[in-house]
């Protein structure tokens, strides 16, 4: 892989003089504080400012001041006018707009589509604060307000938007985001480097237009410059060479065609051996390859055509060999550059031991922001996946390259938590990344490693060229939880636990010392249909990780649990394969609280199987196999009630499904059934989230058209001739119990009354 230039080898820009401000400024009266007569760069942001290296525009203001230059913020503006894009002046070199640490349209909707009534990264929490698809209306509002500024878009909405992407609320293909943005730049990824490098172009005085050759980067040009050499994949299913057929109508007697063909000369003999020359070929050099995709229009109308194109696109994610793409919009291209050059462990110790505040701007006062309440106490210590879970957008925004920090690096920060973050009670909330284990880990040899095209490295099984060494990890963690303050470090990102059952020593490490109680897994699935169409392992490997989970949970003399995710509606995944999830789940005891469904986030490949109906793993043809896909709502709901068998409110929904499944027998009283026979007069059921749910005692009645069950006694469990009890034992014991306190106290009643002998005021209780 090539080498590029350190994120600190670059001169200082002019305004290094006036050191780094305590936060970066949010107003003119904290320029004036500061000193600055203006802002070189303005940072408009989606999120609430947070100076804190989990929060991006922190990162990249931070980098971009230790670069020396003057960088402004401007968080959650009001987007209804250009007012609060010119509250900070004219930047004097350009505007770098996101949407914030989340896609705005996954921020706000659900996967239902339904409005969300919080923003975690806003103050109170509260909702609206952000536009949808706000990186888009953010840039249309910086060139309202200075026309003539250069607008640089990134973030993780614009990075998976830089291609003409499939929209779930929507329905439909979109344009690239630069297009609909009117940006003159899109950086991708880890943008540390680019961001570098375009503020240090535009500072010499550079055109924002001529910056064409930054890794990481999107921008649109006209047609392709000399000296590269085009691949064409705007097609699929193209035949080979077809022969020219020979016309039998031909006048051999037309004697000015013969004297044609006698001016050709002779023919040569194809038996005749010939010397073989080797031409230069443009097709050697890959830094000079740029590979057509199907264009816009093409993706828009040709769902097949959409699932090639993300195939070739996520092919060319390897920063070791990826070659430029380029798309056609309308009349102009856009351009996409290869993937950054991941960052080096003395850069990542760079950019994360800048001078962060690591707390909210104090213009936010005392009011909350839930998303820095959870991290506030975390350490980031590696960034990028190698997992390659189709329905997760870390490795297109990330990369598969791991980047690590050093232990040092991460001990530094730990100690700057204990000494200067308010409220520190000495636990660490977390210690991890995009995933917990993966700390430098990586492929055996540099040379594999820059040539390798495949989407995982852990699927279908563990890549022999990955090394699964956890040793590193293990010295980290017992280096962070000897630092004296430091009371417990807790594992609280995804933990590959595929990887971790490679390394039983990190096992016992992690389940001894590293556990709060509940360790949260996501196997996802249990069946192989939808697990392969994820690339996720198969649940046999959660098995072997709950073995060893149980082993040194009791070794540690502690009570610990795991706690498995899953995925409903994702494409792949059959009728069956969720119920068998659900007989699964009711076998291993598991009642799953909060249920996910799948969510099409843009550019994703799962993302493309559910608007394309193909697998993009595979070679894409209009021949090619297709993938089962969840889009009805209906079905998503039953999927979701299977993932939930447990919830009297789906069982209607679930017993109409068995019955057309012709899998009745699963309805009973039985220890091996999934659901009752019957709906409970009331609904007994009641879910531990109830942020936005009616008060206590006020259950709402579950109807069903086909059965009305009988009961003996309100409150009491139905007769077991009614078919069966849809309850377990401690619901009808507290049934039971509910209906003798009512019984006791109607007697105590009518005592007072003089009705009859005084009863004990004992209530009864179940045990």
């Amino acid at each position: 892989m090539q080498a590029a230039k350190p994120l600190f080898d670059y001169p200082k820009y002019w305004a290094e003089c006036f050191g780094p401000a305590p936060f970066l400024p949010m107003s003119r009266e904290e320029m004036d504080q500061l000193g600055w007569d203006s802002c070189d760069i303005i940072i408009v942001t989606g999120d609430a400012y947070v100076d804190h290296p989990s929060f991006g525009m922190a990162i990249i203001g931070r980098l971009l001041e230790s670069q020396g230059f003057r960088v402004g913020i401007i968080a959650q503006p009001n987007w209804q006018s250009k007012d609060d894009f010119m509250k900070l002046g004219e930047p004097n070199l350009f505007f770098g707009v996101a949407a914030g640490n989340m896609d705005s349209m996954i921020n706000r909707y659900t996967a239902d589509k339904k409005i969300r009534s919080d923003d975690a990264y806003t103050p109170g929490g509260m909702a609206g604060k952000r536009p949808d698809r706000a990186s888009l209306v953010y840039s249309q509002r910086c060139k309202e307000a200075y026309k003539h500024v250069p607008i640089v878009l990134g973030g993780i909405e614009a990075s998976l938007r830089r291609i003409a992407h499939y929209d779930y609320w929507q329905d439909r293909v979109r344009n690239s985001i630069l297009i609909d943005a009117s940006a003159d730049i899109l950086l991708y990824g880890n943008a540390e480097r680019a961001i570098v490098e375009v503020a240090q172009r535009l500072s010499y005085g550079h055109k924002i237009e001529d910056i064409t050759d930054v890794r990481g980067t999107a921008f649109i040009r006209r047609d392709t410059p000399a000296g590269w050499y085009e691949v064409d994949s705007t097609r699929i299913d193209r035949p080979g060479k077809i022969d020219k057929i020979i016309n039998p109508y031909v006048n051999t007697q037309d004697t000015q065609a013969c004297a044609i063909e006698q001016e050709k000369g002779p023919v040569e003999d194809p038996e005749e051996a010939k010397v073989v020359q080797i031409l230069a070929s443009p097709k050697m050099t890959r830094d000079k390859t740029v590979i057509r995709l199907p264009s816009m229009e093409k993706v828009r109308n040709d769902p097949v055509l959409y699932a090639h194109a993300n195939r070739v696109l996520h092919l060319e994610t390897n920063p070791g060999n990826a070659r430029a793409l380029v798309q056609k919009h309308g009349e102009i291209d856009v351009w996409f550059n290869p993937p950054p050059i991941p960052m080096t462990t003395e850069e990542m110790d760079y950019v994360f031991g800048m001078p962060y505040a690591r707390v909210p701007h104090p213009a936010y006062g005392k009011e909350k922001i839930p998303a820095y309440d959870m991290i506030r106490f975390s350490v980031n210590i590696m960034r990028g996946c190698f997992g390659g879970c189709t329905f997760c957008s870390i490795t297109e925004h990330e990369g598969r390259i791991i980047q690590n920090r050093s232990e040092e690096s991460i001990i530094r920060e730990i100690e700057e938590i204990r000494d200067k973050v308010p409220g520190f009670t000495g636990v660490i909330s977390d210690l991890g990344g995009p995933t917990a284990n993966m700390y430098r880990i990586a492929c055996k040899s540099p040379e594999i490693e820059s040539a390798c095209r495949k989407p995982s490295c852990v699927f279908p099984g563990i890549c022999p060229n990955l090394n699964t060494d956890h040793s590193s990890l293990i010295q980290l963690y017992r280096s962070a939880r000897a630092l004296p303050g430091v009371k417990k470090i807790l594992i609280a990102s995804g933990l590959r636990y595929d990887l971790a059952v490679e390394s039983p020593e990190y096992v016992k490490e992690l389940v001894t010392h590293h556990v709060g109680g509940y360790l949260k897994i996501a196997p996802e699935h249990t069946e192989e249909g939808p697990l392969n169409q994820m690339m996720k392992p198969g649940i046999g490997t959660y098995d072997r990780f709950k073995r060893m989970f149980e082993k040194y949970t009791k070794e540690a003399g502690k009570e610990q649990y795991l706690i498995p995710y899953f995925i409903a509606a994702h494409p792949g995944t059959t009728d069956e394969d969720m119920m068998n999830l659900a007989l699964w789940l009711k076998g291993n005891g598991f009642r799953a609280d909060q249920v996910q469904a799948f969510y099409p986030s843009p550019m994703a490949t799962a993302t493309a199987m559910y608007h394309s109906g193909k697998n993009p793993l595979r070679k894409v043809t209009y021949k090619s196999d297709g993938v089962t896909i969840v889009k009805s709502e209906e079905q998503r709901r039953l999927h979701k009630a299977f993932l939930r068998y447990h919830d009297p409110k789906g069982w209607p929904m679930l017993r109409e499904a068995l019955t057309r499944m012709g899998r009745a027998d699963l309805i009973g009283p039985g220890k091996n059934q999934l659901i009752p026979l019957h709906q409970p007069a009331t609904d007994s059921y009641q879910s531990a989230r109830r942020k936005n749910s009616t008060p206590a005692g006020s259950h709402k009645v579950a109807k069903e058209k086909t059965t009305r069950i009988l009961t003996q006694h309100t409150g009491l469990p139905p007769r077991a001739s009614d078919g069966g009890n849809p309850w377990d034992k401690r619901e009808q014991a507290k049934a039971a119990a509910f209906a003798r306190n009512q019984q006791a106290a109607k007697e105590r009643k009518e005592a007072a009354k003089g009705k009859g002998p005084k009863p004990a005021r004992k209530p009864v209780v179940p045990r």
